[in-house]
């Protein structure tokens, strides 16, 4: 049976919805917009679904129907890509696109070591990552943006796989000349009456709930999502903080000590997962990617 389209047709496809209008994704494309435009149409005649509501100056919005097809294509072109480069190569030939979300806290423990000693083992594979928040990650590894993602286990919804690359349990920083910097470990209770810098992301957010587990109340002093700063606010001595990521360095951003202390409260770890969608078979891009997790963090 004859295809009802062509991979071109879906390369446009996938252009308009991420440029968000016709002129700019035949830009990218490098086609003329009117051939765009009548590639699109005749899409849409096939397949027999609206792609697009278009607008003035040629911009575009995907309808329902359209998002699920621009999900499908990506699918579509990311195995056409795959058929591409492994055909008459060996098994051990990695090549191609491999696009990779990850979670923007993650990403500076995880993301150097995979553009550096990820990419240079394979020298033929272009390595793409796409950072942002936690949603974002599965959101666009259901929507074909990404082959798999990293974020932590606990915001990983239903449908997808996924192999655990780190675990790491929780840790209380403090200002070095704290009286508790010293400890061995520290319980949660001999913090009760001392402020606490709360690192403002959804992951971190789990701090007041430590404390609060402990059968305390959190003082929280201040809030930020910028973890430097919530570094420089400890060091100061201006109030501790709850971190699940391990600076591997204990100096604030202005240079100042920082003490890393253990929490002797039973708290769980929290696991850091790269993950991919259910049912859908891995490339040897997404394969390779998961055994040098394996080795590379843990």
């Amino acid at each position: 049976m004859a295809s009802r389209f062509t991979l071109t047709q879906l390369e446009y496809l996938i252009a308009v919805a991420d440029e968000g209008s016709i002129t700019a994704a035949a830009a990218k494309a490098h086609a003329t917009a009117g051939a765009v435009s009548m590639s699109l149409k005749e899409l849409e005649q096939r397949l027999g679904i609206q792609l697009f509501i278009r607008r003035r100056s040629k911009a575009a919005t995907l309808t329902p129907a359209g998002q699920n097809a621009v999900a499908d294509a990506r699918r579509v072109l990311s195995a056409a890509d795959e058929l591409q480069y492994s055909a008459g190569s060996s098994q051990k030939d990695i090549s191609g696109t491999l696009r990779v979300g990850c979670y923007t806290t993650l990403a500076p423990f995880l993301i150097p070591p995979l553009l550096d000693e990820f990419a240079t083992a394979h020298p033929d594979l272009t390595v793409q990552i796409l950072e942002g928040p936690a949603d974002l990650v599965p959101n666009a590894i259901a929507d074909g943006r990404c082959e798999a993602g990293f974020l932590y286990e606990d915001d990983l919804p239903k449908g997808f796989q996924s192999r655990v690359v780190r675990e790491n349990k929780p840790y209380v920083i403090l200002a070095s000349n704290h009286p508790l910097a010293d400890r061995v470990a520290v319980r949660l209770a001999d913090l009760a009456d001392e402020p606490l810098i709360m690192f403002d992301v959804p992951s971190a957010r789990s701090a007041a709930r430590f404390v609060e587990s402990a059968g305390l109340s959190a003082r929280i002093r201040h809030f930020s999502s910028n973890i430097e700063l919530v570094r420089s606010l400890v060091a100061r001595g201006i109030g501790y903080s709850i971190l699940i990521q391990r600076w591997p360095i204990d100096l604030s951003y202005e240079g100042r000590p920082i003490a890393a202390v253990p929490i002797e409260d039973p708290i769980a770890a929290h696991r850091t997962v790269l993950a991919w969608s259910s049912g859908i078979r891995l490339t040897r891009r997404t394969q390779a990617l998961i055994e040098f997790c394996e080795h590379a963090f843990h």
